[in-house]
């Protein structure tokens, strides 16, 4: 049985694109959400989603190659239990594709950046550690309660 694949689920672990990087790193001292900073979001976000695609095209093809041959009952279970694991984060590395899809959208449209519910410029390091962010914190922690005391109801 292959071992359990890396995990691409923080942005943080993917690198941007050679070329696309020279160093620069989106700062307060800008304009916010200049051309430059855009692209550099840009880029890291497709590094990010092509990291994730290769990851899900080894899994298919790990998949593919590997049958349960395990003849121990206990070893065949574990093996299962592994690759549930391993299909789970898939389908959530999946649903993670589509929210950076919809912020590459929010790129070209020039609403990157904006939080949805305030209008408020999201801040560089919110969107440096994920930058698929739609809320500033604030709203986030708000909304987050407003979930939270929705469901004790």
């Amino acid at each position: 049985m292959a071992t359990v694949l890396n995990r691409l689920d923080e942005p943080e672990q993917v690198a941007v694109p050679k070329g696309a990087d020279d160093g620069y790193r989106p700062s307060a001292d800008e304009v916010f959400m200049n051309p430059r900073q855009q692209d550099y979001f840009r880029a890291k976000l497709q590094a990010w989603k092509e990291a994730i695609l290769r990851e899900a095209a080894g899994t298919l093809s790990q998949l593919q190659l590997d049958t349960l041959r395990e003849a121990d009952l206990t070893d065949r279970a574990s093996s299962e239990t592994d690759w549930s694991i391993e299909l789970r984060t898939r389908d959530r590395q999946r649903k993670l594709i589509s929210k950076i899809e919809a912020a590459l959208r929010r790129i070209d449209e020039g609403e990157y950046g904006y939080c949805e519910v305030t209008g408020e410029p999201i801040s560089l390091a919110r969107l440096e550690a994920r930058p698929i962010a739609t809320m500033t914190v604030e709203a986030q922690e708000r909304h987050e309660r407003h979930e939270k005391v929705s469901r004790e109801e």
